[in-house]
């Protein structure tokens, strides 16, 4: 297979790389962009560890060829976190709420809804909406009950308690 030429731009750097059409975005961004953040689970979209934004978008990046990212804007979960330093509200209401154990699925969950979040824009968030909103992650160490008052959380410190 020849290789192609994808440029991509990951949490506000640009990365120019040659890579073969069959890498996934999972193992572009671990291996050639050196962000270890994005975790790999099942590798059939199965888990949701390796959720990273596209252009807006939450994605599976391991159900995603890395030139198919070609000219996207990505954010991992290492580029969630404000410039000037800090954790986003949704790391911080993790934390906060107990939301992880071995923190493995984590950067997936805090992706997915961070996209969410960003998508509802509001603080009354209902347990039965964050619940559907994360279904798609899986965690083997939770009951889900710390993820989901996390997810809450996050939504009324960024959108005002109601």
């Amino acid at each position: 297979m020849s290789s192609r030429n994808v440029t991509v731009t990951v949490n506000g750097s640009t990365f120019e790389r040659e890579v073969e059409p069959r890498l996934l975005l999972s193992d572009f961004l671990r291996h050639d962009v050196g962000l270890t953040g994005t975790h790999v689970g099942c590798e059939h979209g199965v888990c949701g560890c390796c959720t990273v934004r596209v252009d807006g978008e939450a994605v599976r990046s391991c159900l995603m060829f890395a030139v198919q990212a070609d000219g996207a804007e990505i954010l991992t979960v290492e580029g969630l976190a404000p410039a000037e330093g800090g954790m986003h509200p949704l790391q911080e209401a993790f934390k906060e709420c107990h939301g992880l154990q071995c923190g493995f699925c984590t950067p997936g969950f805090v992706m997915a809804a961070s996209a969410y979040l960003d998508e509802q824009q509001r603080a009354d968030l209902t347990d039965e909406e964050v619940r559907e909103a994360i279904s798609g992650n899986l965690c083997r160490c939770t009951g889900y009950q710390n993820i989901v008052e996390a997810v809450k959380l996050a939504a009324k410190t960024m959108y005002g308690a109601s």
